[in-house]
């Protein structure tokens, strides 16, 4: 991407994080244009959360800079946290409460009130098949329905920008799916979304994708774009790629 902004939604310069001795985030400098899924890869350990901490206003850059949907995530981050979404694999679901019940609170926890709030989750429990579930207690639903359910929470307020952290990991793949088709619904309705996935049928299903190893960003751009700078075939063949060098620094180190 150019880095000019016009368009971008998110744009890091120079970020860094560290934690002690620890270099977690070194020198990123990130683009993600509006309305796109921009897919962030890397081995386990290369700095993809720390850098959706950062992001999303929960984890203060070292260094450098970053900018969510124009504000500042060092000197903003509570304006940062109004105007996002943000959803892991352990997104905080209340158990003892139903499926609307959890809905409701998150709504409010977003700042939606009386009508407004509950047109809104009225919206979520239809738009997101939930509707048959909705006094069901959360606790008890599998893997696929509560990631439904939480991804709904997460877009109770229509975030302009949706972060997934490894949002599918343990899910079968049929909710992986459909949980993919709701993602390019959303985007396609002007919403970005930055996911972080060691799926490779996800990754293919970005827009745009960037790599990143030892804190610091390898390469961005199409999948095709990527795996003819690394001259493999396969976006997998280049992950797989960056996971041996990974474990060959650790062999030596030891």
């Amino acid at each position: 991407m150019s880095g000019t902004s016009g368009d971008a939604v998110v744009e890091t310069r120079g970020l860094r994080r560290t934690f002690g001795a620890l270099v977690a985030v070194e020198g990123l400098d990130l683009d993600v244009r509006r309305g796109e899924v921009f897919g962030l890869l890397g081995p386990n350990g290369s700095g993809k959360t720390t850098t959706i901490r950062m992001l999303c206003g929960l984890l203060a850059p070292t260094a450098g800079s970053a900018t969510v949907a124009s504000y500042d995530v060092a000197r903003e981050p509570e304006a940062v946290k109004r105007v996002i979404g943000y959803m892991s694999q352990k997104f905080g679901l209340y158990d003892d409460l139903t499926v609307a019940e959890n809905l409701d609170f998150y709504a409010s926890v977003y700042g939606l009130r009386g009508a407004v709030r509950a047109a809104r989750v009225g919206e979520l429990l239809d738009g997101l098949g939930l509707r048959a579930r909705e006094r069901q207690l959360a606790g008890t639903l599998s893997g696929g329905w509560k990631q439904r359910l939480a991804l709904a929470c997460a877009t109770a307020h229509r975030p302009r920008l949706l972060f997934l952290d490894e949002p599918t990991a343990g899910v079968d793949p049929a909710a992986r799916r459909r949980f993919w088709a709701t993602i390019h619904e959303l985007a396609s309705a002007g919403t970005t979304v930055l996911v972080t996935t060691h799926y490779m049928d996800e990754a293919a299903r970005c827009d745009r994708l960037a790599f990143m190893a030892r804190g610091a960003l390898i390469a961005v751009g199409t999948g095709d774009e990527i795996t003819a700078r690394f001259g493999l075939a396969t976006v997998e063949d280049v992950f797989v790629l960056l996971q041996e060098r990974e474990l060959a620094r650790e062999e030596a180190a030891r």
